[in-house]
């Protein structure tokens, strides 16, 4: 099941910038454990679904995890061997805009040595780096 956007207002949207770093999403809210995305990028829903995989696999379904970025961002392709023109293409698939210092995944009820796991084969399916955070007590 990819994540997408059940609405939008409009189709297309343009690439914009992705600058700055992360200020809300930054700090563990919901579990106990976090994967945090070191640099900038566009993340597709078929990344987060493969990472999310990943994530329920290594814990067996076990513990609460949540998703804190959603992929409502969509991204407009071409076809293959098409000439340059005829306007903007459909929309291909959607992402998410992950700028530095976001929490992407938490998790909780596990052990902080099953989380690492976890989230270490999670991190293998993004393209982005990541780092392991722990909520302060």
């Amino acid at each position: 099941m990819l994540f997408m956007p059940r609405k939008v207002k409009f189709r297309r949207q343009q690439r914009g910038t992705n600058k700055g770093i992360s200020v809300r999403g930054s700090e563990i809210a919901f579990g106990d454990f976090g994967l945090k995305v070191v640099d900038r990028c566009l993340l597709s829903s078929r990344q987060l679904e493969s990472a999310r995989k990943a994530i329920s696999h290594a814990t067996k379904r076990g513990g609460k995890l949540w998703i804190r970025a959603f992929p409502d961002k969509p991204v407009a392709k071409k076809p293959n061997e098409t000439r340059m023109g005829s306007g903007k293409s459909p929309t291909d698939h959607y992402s998410a805009l992950v700028k530095p210092g976001k929490i992407i995944f938490e998790l909780a009820g596990v052990t902080e040595d099953l989380a690492k796991k976890a989230f270490a084969k999670a991190s293998a399916k993004l393209p982005v780096k990541t780092k392991f955070v722990r909520k302060e007590m």
